[in-house]
């Protein structure tokens, strides 16, 4: 149930985030946050990442579609105790369902977060990312070889005759 608070809450926070930008900027508008480093600037992404794939948006929506409903199927079969996991799929699908909605009703993601260095980006895609983080990390930890208990007697065990 945390997992849905999690999720919900990341949704929340980029609907609300991106409903300021739309209402309190005109689309183009850069507002400096640190000077010559951090920036608030509408944009109206209409592709991917990187703005790859501009106007996809049906191939854009099924996407998404078909990530939740993978990760929603993962999570239902995956045993307890996977905390760190289940955290960095619900942040994909906060991100994951925020953009979405962006893309259902605009036909285009809402970015405003920017570096200049970097291309635009907004909450959604700070879960999505954090998200993809972790679950890289925990994939990373499953990988390593399981290291054997020592015996703590030091003292090999007695074979059977």
């Amino acid at each position: 149930m945390k997992l849905v608070f999690l999720a919900a809450g990341l949704l929340a926070l980029d609907q609300w985030s991106k409903w300021l930008v739309m209402t309190k900027m005109v689309e183009g508008e850069s507002i400096p946050l640190v000077d010559s480093v951090f920036f608030l600037t509408y944009v109206r992404n209409p592709g991917a990442a990187f703005g790859m794939l501009p106007y996809k948006t049906a191939f854009f929506v099924a996407v998404t579609l078909a990530v939740l409903v993978g990760i929603v199927l993962f999570l239902r079969r995956m045993p307890e105790g996977k905390v760190l996991l289940k955290t960095g799929l619900a942040l994909q699908v906060g991100g994951a369902v925020g953009n979405l909605i962006d893309r259902i009703r605009f036909g285009h993601v809402i970015d405003f977060f920017d570096f200049r260095v970097w291309p635009v980006f907004n909450v959604a895609d700070i879960g999505i990312v954090i998200g993809v983080g972790i679950l890289f990390i925990e994939l990373l930890r499953s990988d390593r070889p399981r290291e054997e208990p020592e015996d703590p007697g030091g003292q090999e065990t007695p074979s059977e005759n």
